[in-house]
């Protein structure tokens, strides 16, 4: 609804510009603690025509006429250098009209392929993996309420040394198949990366497995094909307990085998700048200090070879694309999208991440010190539970952990797209679960605390939709004039901000945005319940409150759909 009012605003106010025959570029909308939509236009236009800011705004609010129909502005008012937009009771009543109707997307707006997690297939997820993932499914979430077609991609690393490290050490490392797949596999890659990196004679027996699987070499297909899909079993479990799925795995190896990489390499050979370092081919791209290695003295491709094959197979499939990336592959993003161009292919969006950070410290897979996201999900769920057995006494064994899983799952997921990707984070176990830091487990309780008003209005005869008879909606007997408390304005205001939260989280790319709203939401939703009594209120002003609790749990239960977090009914 916020978006209606907004386009509304950005309608009368380019009208009274034209009347007044000032030019403009941008409206420069922006939120403001006196108004509902601020406007600054007035500084641009102040500097063109050598006139103090104030004078033009009032000029412009001057030559400002609102439709005559059913508007959504109540007024239009200069403020010194800002002319500042008020929203009506119209705009109250359908706010929560909408919300009852349900969230309708736009209409469909291209087809996106986002590739996000791509873990190489060599152990399980790690914290790092794991912030990836959340970041890519929540985008991938947030544009598909955006109107988009999406598409979720893993690019699955097969052609990797570090897989041919795997491979080789399979043939003579027991693997322990009494392990969950990915940690397995694991075991395998450390005990033979350590004896690869003890003897170098091995190294070349890896070099040679590589270059084989390269050329197609069926036995050896074989062998990598049985170790990769072993290992991503293990991973795509780790991801459903996360609620998260891919659409579409793409491996590396298919490009080389199909002659796109090959064909890369020979493209930027005649229109890039290529150095011969040895056998080794290199390219120097604009503006990038490190050339590109686009092939190895032995002949064999790389991985940003293997890449480049894959983003232009990949352009021409979709309008879009978008790579979730960590911040160690920010190089990597600027000499892909460089080396795009110059084969003529759009680069895609990047969105880089920071890294997550544990007390226990390093992560690394190679050396064997790591913490695998499945070990964070265990403890974060034991913890929950341990929090839901003091609390609720009252519950079986049962309804504990499934609260206990929807919760520990939850304040997983949120720490991290709480802040923006490109932030560091110290995740902690503590703050994650505790309430009073109005993470997950905050919003998940504000959610849970609408359903159980709800169920009390049920239970003394009150109850209105979903709780009433299905179909018939408690927006046609209530009285929205009613609502005139400043938490309720302020509640019904900040529920009408979806739609606008959502539309830039999917412009911008801005996942933490969508949190944010999230928990300011949950926040506001709780002092409307401290100081708006609502079972106990007269009846007509209890029908209404409880209207608004009904579009207050809708609300919080989506934005915690675009999160990918669980809203439990009960805590």
């Amino acid at each position: 609804m916020f978006l209606e009012f907004k386009r509304e605003v950005e309608h009368v106010l380019k009208d009274a510009l034209e009347k007044a025959s000032y030019n403009y570029e941008e409206l420069e909308l922006e939120e403001s603690e006196h108004a509902d939509i601020s406007s600054r236009v007035a500084f641009s236009v102040a500097h063109a025509q050598k006139k103090p800011p104030e004078i033009i705004a009032e000029e412009i609010v001057h030559h400002l006429e609102l439709p005559a129909g059913d508007t959504l502005i109540a007024q239009a008012v200069a403020a010194g250098p800002y002319i500042n937009f008020s929203v009506n009771d119209l705009f109250l009543h359908k706010t929560l009209i909408g919300i009852e109707g349900g969230i309708v997307s736009p209409e469909k707006r291209g087809k996106i392929i986002l590739e996000h997690t791509s873990a190489n297939p060599d152990g399980p997820l790690h914290i790092g993996h794991l912030r990836n993932a959340v970041i890519g499914d929540v985008l991938v979430r947030v544009l598909k309420y955006a109107g988009y077609n999406v598409e979720t991609e893993y690019y699955v690393n097969d052609m990797g040394r570090q897989i041919a490290v795997v491979v080789w050490g399979a043939e003579r490392i027991v693997c322990d198949n009494a392990k969950k797949a990915d940690h397995a596999v694991a075991d395998v890659y450390i005990a033979a990366n350590r004896m690869v990196e003890e003897n170098s004679d091995f190294l070349k027996e890896v070099d040679e497995l590589l270059r084989r699987y390269e050329a197609g070499d069926p036995e050896v297909v074989q062998r990598y094909e049985a170790l990769v899909k072993k290992c991503l079993s293990g991973i795509q479990a780790s991801l459903e307990r996360l609620k998260i799925q891919h659409d579409v795995f793409v491996s590396e190896s298919e490009f080389v085998r199909r002659g796109a990489v090959e064909a890369v390499i020979e493209e930027l050979k005649q229109k890039g700048d290529i150095k011969r370092d040895g056998s080794a081919l290199l390219l120097q791209l604009e503006g990038i200090e490190k050339a590109l290695v686009i092939q190895r003295t032995d002949g064999t491709s790389l991985y940003t070879t293997r890449d480049l094959a894959y983003h232009r197979w990949k352009a021409k499939n979709c309008d879009r694309m978008i790579d979730v990336f960590g911040k160690d592959h920010e190089l990597v993003s600027h000499q892909l999208a460089k080396a795009l161009e110059l084969l003529g292919v759009k680069a895609p969006e990047f969105v880089i991440f920071a890294f997550v950070s544990l007390p226990s410290g390093s992560l690394s897979t190679r050396a064997g010190r790591y913490i695998s996201a499945d070990d964070l999900m265990e403890k974060i769920e034991e913890r929950a539970y341990n929090e839901v057995d003091r609390r609720r006494t009252d519950l079986d064994d049962g309804k504990k952990r499934e609260i206990a899983r929807k919760v520990g799952i939850g304040a997983l997921r949120y720490d991290m797209v709480k802040v923006s990707p490109d932030k560091h984070i110290m995740f902690d176990f503590d703050e994650a679960l505790d309430i009073e830091k109005k993470g997950a487990p905050f919003v998940q309780y504000s959610h849970a605390r609408a359903c159980s008003i709800l169920r009390a209005a049920e239970e003394k005869g009150y109850a209105i939709s979903p709780y009433r008879v299905v179909g018939q909606s408690p927006i046609e007997d209530y009285d929205p004039t009613l609502l005139r408390e400043r938490s309720e304005i302020d509640l019904i205001k900040k529920l009408s901000r979806l739609d606008s939260i959502i539309e830039e989280a999917a412009s911008e790319l801005k996942p933490h945005l969508i949190a944010k709203y999230a928990r300011e939401l949950a926040e506001i939703f709780n002092l409307f319940y401290k100081d708006c009594p609502v079972l106990n209120a007269e009846d007509e002003l209890r029908k209404a409150r409880l209207v608004l609790v009904d579009c207050a749990r809708i609300v919080l239960r989506d934005v915690l759909d675009i999160l990918g977090i669980e809203a439990p009914e009960e805590m």
